[in-house]
């Protein structure tokens, strides 16, 4: 069983402006595929408090997948990408690529998300949508492909792709 972690970033949910629902869905389907949930957090769209938290997941807490929800749009204040580039040793495009790709079966506008998903020590990182129905689709379509990822990051496994 591999940990996790949750970070929401939203301006209006970290002063309890707005009720995260995102955030829970995303535990939720975690947990439903195995992972064990020991962090979650919700903080504002602003870069350095983004990376902050990044590293606290990954080098002090040592957890094996660290999800982020919200900040991955075009507005001004949508910075959750750049701060997780700027954390990570290496990128893992094809995790964005692929949630992208289905997302596109369900709505042009799938275009238009910014995701990424990078790799800092032994920890994934992967930035998912705000909204909880983006968040499913999003999710669902790389779900399964976490566990082997991790288990390779890890080191619990000499298995090639």
């Amino acid at each position: 069983m591999f940990t996790a972690a949750v970070i929401t970033v939203s301006d209006k949910g970290s002063v309890g402006e707005r009720i995260d629902t995102a955030g829970p869905l995303i535990c939720e389907m975690l947990e439903k595929a195995g992972f064990q949930i020991t962090h979650t957090s919700i903080i504002p769209d602003e870069r350095e408090v983004i990376e902050c938290e990044l590293i606290k997941c990954t080098d002090e807490l040592d957890i094996a997948l660290v999800m982020t929800t919200g900040g991955t749009g075009f507005s001004p204040r949508d910075v959750t990408p750049e701060a997780t580039i700027a954390v990570c040793d290496k990128l893992a495009p094809g995790i964005p690529e692929a949630m992208r790709l289905e997302s596109l079966k369900i709505t042009p506008r799938a275009a238009l998300s910014r995701s990424q998903a990078g790799i800092r020590g032994k920890t994934l990182i992967v930035n998912l949508p705000g909204s909880p129905k983006a968040v499913r689709e999003n999710l669902e379509a790389v779900l399964d492909s976490l566990e082997h990822g991790l288990e390779m990051l890890r080191g619990e496994t000499e298995h090639p792709l």
